[in-house]
């Protein structure tokens, strides 16, 4: 398979403290893969290395076999990354569908052109991406009554309207109930699955972590400790020790 994403030893140093060390890693096209972690770890600074709110120390960042180290986010995501963050920032004054029409506005570059008569714009195509998202039905209501799992539903719908290649997201299932989480995760999968989207998300939630993620990377103190499939990972003896004290979790894991 391809490599949509290439790191290659990404760093980033605050005042000599190494948050991120010499970080390599690769994402394949149509990859779900997962970046996990203790708090601290270095996970969100790596993120956002990725996609450009962060210039990195030392290192690169190569997407599609470009280099796109240091770019601004806006080139970033204009050339196929999208991402979602940890807390939504969804307009609450407009409803579900004009949230999704104003981003297609703007991934068509009409934003500041149409806005008189913006309510009537990819209109039908921003229903399709309601629909991919099971919230068609929730088209006409305002964002300020949403529950949070479907204002991360909405998030989603968002982060796919200018069809990204990759898809980076920083805690998806944050502030979700268990039972949430798992239904915005499988939806994320059947994205990734139905669509080709090669998907790299950070998470706390181990259940999350390996129903769906095809490979698992894990961080400790700005290094990369691990990085192979769900079996490799929880046998990991390093990984068990410093992320999860001695591997409790990962043994209940196994045994469910």
């Amino acid at each position: 398979m391809t490599d949509i994403l290439r790191v290659e030893n990404l760093k980033k140093s605050y005042d000599g403290f190494l948050a991120v060390n010499g970080v390599s890693f690769a994402v394949q096209q149509g990859e779900l893969k997962a970046l996990i972690g203790p708090n601290g770890a270095g996970k969100s600074t790596c993120f956002n290395m990725l996609m450009g709110q962060l210039k990195p120390t030392a290192g690169q960042v190569f997407f599609d076999g470009e280099n796109v180290t240091g770019q601004r986010p806006r080139e970033i995501w204009r050339k196929g990354v999208g991402r979602t963050f940890q807390i939504t920032g969804t307009y609450q004054s407009m409803t579900v569908i004009e949230n999704v029409q104003m981003s297609l506005i703007s991934h068509h570059r009409k934003l500041f052109s149409v806005l008189p008569r913006a309510w009537k714009l990819y209109r039908d195509e921003a229903f399709e991406f309601l629909e991919t998202v099971s919230m068609a039905d929730q088209a006409d209501r305002p964002c300020s009554i949403l529950a949070y799992g479907d204002l991360k539903r909405l998030e989603l719908a968002i982060a796919l309207t200018h069809r990204p290649r990759l898809l980076l997201m920083d805690e998806p299932t944050a502030g979700m109930a268990p039972s949430a989480r798992i239904a915005l995760m499988q939806l994320v999968a059947d994205i990734v699955q139905d669509q080709g989207v090669s998907v790299l998300f950070t998470e706390h939630d181990m259940d999350v972590v390996f129903a769906h993620a095809h490979h698992i990377m894990v961080l400790n103190r700005g290094e990369l400790i691990a990085d192979g499939s769900a079996a490799q990972v929880r046998n990991n003896p390093q990984v068990q020790e410093v992320y999860l004290g001695g591997g409790t979790l990962f043994k209940e894991a196994q045994d469910a």
